[in-house]
């Protein structure tokens, strides 16, 4: 693999290990559960960082008693 091949598949491997960061955070957390878990996940597919960026500012948007 010369320098070329390995640096192109280090800035791929740094962008997707970037892009499911949020993903990984959200399953993880223990903010949300279930259906709530599942919506800000597909937020987080369908609309990227702004969405990861609202999850960490508003969730969870339904407080637990």
């Amino acid at each position: 693999m010369d320098a070329a091949n390995f640096s192109t598949v280090l800035v791929l491997g740094t962008i997707l290990f970037v892009w499911i960061l949020p993903i990984v955070a959200i399953a993880s957390s223990n903010k949300t559960t279930g259906r709530e878990k599942a919506a800000w996940i597909l937020a987080v597919l369908l609309i990227s960082w702004f969405a990861w960026v609202f999850y960490l500012l508003l969730a969870p948007i339904k407080k637990t008693p």
